[in-house]
């Protein structure tokens, strides 16, 4: 969205005295008996919540959460989630505090928690949730997942001979055959490979040849299911899982540590709306918010709520490690160095 259109929407959002940090803290991380009626309380007084996020597949779970408090408006931005966090930075930088909330990579929402514009958030239902899930200081939580791995038609490709391992990835016989498209998730493999194998491992495959798609990951999928491509460990689980239920040939194998790709769910520092937010923020991790998800085709993050495949993987929050942007930048350099010179 331009400037401009963002700028408008201030004159409907933005309403009486501007809210501080603290203030909007002591809201989302309120731990009182009392919070429930206190957060329903505060949100018949704003009203409204301004959503940032990526598209439209959450209007489910909006217009149910609408259902639900029939008495909160919710307005969405959306675009690419670097353009929204770019776009949310220039807000801060300025003083123009209009969104109220996230739900967003939390790849994305890191830079906005690196400058202090995101509140820390306590919600009940967060308990439920993996450990990694939870933003280190609190300023996020992850609501919906899912996983890249080796992705192959079982149709061209038996189970049998299909490698299993980052190091099966090596062997002569996938010289050539191997593909990755360009974009955060190849960045993602990289980074799953770096921190189980080390750097040194992750270069050999500068032998293999990998082709590089300037394609989307559901693009790739498609191509693994027509034959176009071998096999890629760049493939979406719920890619594989959507393909299946349509009669579509694919399989999917987790190599080793598989790094999650997320949105997560924030409330911004200084939200003019921080009680109707929370509310939200409490729907998208309550048990029927993720029931949600998953009939969208997402993984759950709560633990009680996980298959037992989804158990057994050994998941990486990229966004949580502690060294996550000094890191990210070396897996990048990595990466390009790797696959793309």
């Amino acid at each position: 969205m331009a400037l401009a259109a963002v700028l408008a929407l201030s004159a409907s959002f933005v309403a009486g005295a501007p809210v501080s940090a603290q203030d909007a803290a002591e809201v989302t991380d309120y731990r009182g008996s009392d919070r429930q009626a206190r957060l329903e309380a505060g949100a018949r007084k704003e009203g409204q919540i301004l959503l940032y996020t990526t598209g439209t597949q959450i209007e489910p779970l909006i217009d149910r959460f609408k259902q639900k408090y029939p008495f909160i408006r919710i307005e969405q931005v959306r675009a690419d989630p670097q353009q929204i966090a770019a776009r949310a930075m220039q807000e801060y930088a300025t003083g123009l505090h209009i969104v109220d909330g996230y739900e967003l990579t939390s790849f994305s929402l890191a830079p906005l928690r690196a400058a202090k514009a995101l509140a820390p958030i306590h919600a009940p239902e967060a308990a439920a949730f993996a450990e990694g899930a939870t933003g280190p200081e609190r300023n996020w939580i992850v609501v919906r997942e899912s996983y890249a791995g080796i992705g192959y038609n079982p149709a061209r490709l038996a189970t049998a001979d299909a490698p299993k391992t980052f190091a099966d990835l090596l062997a002569p016989q996938w010289r050539g055959k191997l593909a990755i498209n360009d974009s955060a998730t190849s960045i993602a493999f990289v980074a799953a490979m770096s921190i189980a194998e080390g750097d040194d491992f992750v270069r050999k495959f500068k032998q293999q040849r990998t082709r590089v798609y300037n394609i989307t990951a559901r693009a790739l999928a498609n191509f693994v299911i027509s034959g176009e491509v071998v096999l890629s460990p760049t493939i979406y689980n719920s890619h594989v899982i959507a393909s299946k239920a349509a009669g579509a040939s694919i399989e999917w194998i987790a190599p080793g540590p598989v790094v999650v790709n997320d949105s997560a769910v924030a409330v911004a520092a200084r939200a003019p709306h921080p009680h109707a937010m929370m509310l939200l923020t409490d729907f998208f991790l309550s048990r029927e918010g993720q029931e949600m998800y998953l009939k969208l085709g997402y993984n759950s993050p709560r633990n009680d709520m996980q298959s037992p495949e989804d158990k057994s993987l050994r998941k990486i929050y990229l966004s949580s490690l502690p060294d996550f942007e000094a890191a990210y930048e070396r897996w990048t350099r990595l990466y390009e160095a790797t696959f793309l010179k």
